[in-house]
């Protein structure tokens, strides 16, 4: 059976797809439906005043800027009323030619055989540069090599207070870290140019560009004299996309293969994939301490973790140390029990040799593995007769908290 795709409907999606991957917001159902919603009237509007159609523009939710990497843009301002969230009209007609239009494979090895950028820096200089970068989230997964080059492949940039350092609708050509200085976003809808948001002394922006291949979607200003780390857009596809890319397949294949996974369909699991984080521990390395607040949850991707606990909370027993009860290999996952039960952490865990763990935040376990809750709930009473078998008594793993 042919199945003819509606006029309209690739960049209706592609469109809403961009905001998505910007906000990444909590709610998506919520979030879709205000853009939709909003979406529309500006069109109903459209017609009623006889307007012709106009370039596509960003919502103006949040910007470019305000980025993923939200941790590294503590001063942008609160989002605006609901009434003035202004959705983008698509123009199904004039199509953008520019270098935003290419096709990037991350599998193809064409750009890999470019001759890599160099551009030398005096020990101070790679000290500062390094200490800019240490927080960038789009760097987090990169190995030693593949960090050394990128920090090769950057440029300071100096700039003055009025500086245009990107342009709405402009091509995508560098990416941006914030070395010092200050600047401000301004997007413009229906020909007004307002403020959104504001970078103080750190963060990084122009990467959305660079990864979809999209026109730049906010203008940015410096408003004080600074300096920026620049990363030319060949280098940051090579590596920085690429990498995103084998990495996520490299999950895919991995979660496929858990237990604790099998109840998810396949689109909620690949979410899972999107917000797992890597973390190597070296041999004897304390990855969650008993008694702590528990804020990620762990995933075993290679090697081996020991779990222990403190026989109880008097002094003369903790003077005695811990007990082993249990071991986690590739496949299983622990520190899920805290999360599960808002308790703090009810065990340690330590590397037994060198272990690589793939690590979820408690915000995005709370919203991505609702559907395995019922499992780990069930783990609980398994975790319970454990502690019976070695203590030789009951134990209510909720409150060994000490």
């Amino acid at each position: 059976m042919s199945i003819e795709i509606p006029e309209g409907l690739t960049e209706l999606l592609q469109s809403f797809t961009v905001e998505v991957l910007r906000n990444q917001p909590a709610d998506l159902l919520e979030f879709a439906l205000q853009y939709f919603t909003a979406l529309k009237e500006s069109q109903s509007n459209d017609e009623l005043h006889h307007s012709a159609l106009r370039p596509a523009k960003a919502v103006n939710f949040i910007e470019e800027a305000m980025q993923i990497d939200s941790e590294n843009g503590e001063d942008e301002e609160e989002d605006d009323d609901e009434e003035e969230f202004v959705a983008p009209v698509i123009n199904r007609f004039n199509r953008r030619a520019s270098v935003c239009a290419e096709a990037f494979n991350p599998d193809d090895d064409e750009e890999d055989k470019e001759p890599r950028i160099t551009y030398p820096k005096t020990d101070e200089q790679r000290q500062r540069l390094q200490e800019a970068c240490k927080d960038i989230l789009l760097f987090k997964n990169l190995d030693p090599e593949q960090m050394s080059q990128v920090l090769d492949a950057m440029f300071e940039k100096l700039v003055e207070s009025g500086d245009h350092i990107i342009d709405q609708d402009d091509d995508g050509d560098n990416f941006y870290v914030i070395e010092s200085g200050t600047f401000d976003i301004f997007v413009k809808t229906d020909g007004t140019e307002r403020p959104v948001g504001s970078y103080n002394n750190r963060g990084s922006f122009g990467e959305l560009a660079l990864m979809y291949n999209t026109p730049r979607a906010a203008t940015i200003i410096a408003t004080s004299v600074g300096a920026l780390w620049c990363l030319d857009r060949l280098t940051f596809r090579r590596i920085i996309v690429k990498n995103n890319a084998k990495k996520r397949k490299m999950y895919e294949a991995f979660i496929e293969t858990l237990p604790l996974l099998k109840s998810l369909e396949a689109s909620e699991r690949m979410k899972v994939v999107d917000v797992l984080s890597s973390k190597v521990y070296s041999d004897g390395e304390q990855i969650i301490a008993q008694g702590d607040m528990a804020d990620c949850f762990y995933i075993v991707e290679s090697g081996q973790v020991r779990i222990t606990m403190k026989r109880s909370r008097s002094k003369k027993d903790l003077e005695n140390g811990e007990v082993e009860i249990a071991v986690c290999s590739r496949g299983q996952y622990f520190g899920e029990l805290a999360l599960v039960t808002n308790k703090p952490r009810a065990a340690s865990a330590y590397a037994v040799g060198s272990v690589k763990c793939l690590v979820m935040d408690v915000q995005a376990f709370e919203r991505l593995l609702g559907p395995c809750m019922d499992i780990m709930k069930r783990n609980i009473a398994n975790y319970e007769e454990q502690l019976v078998a070695l203590f030789g008594s009951h134990v209510d793993i909720e409150d060994q908290n000490a």
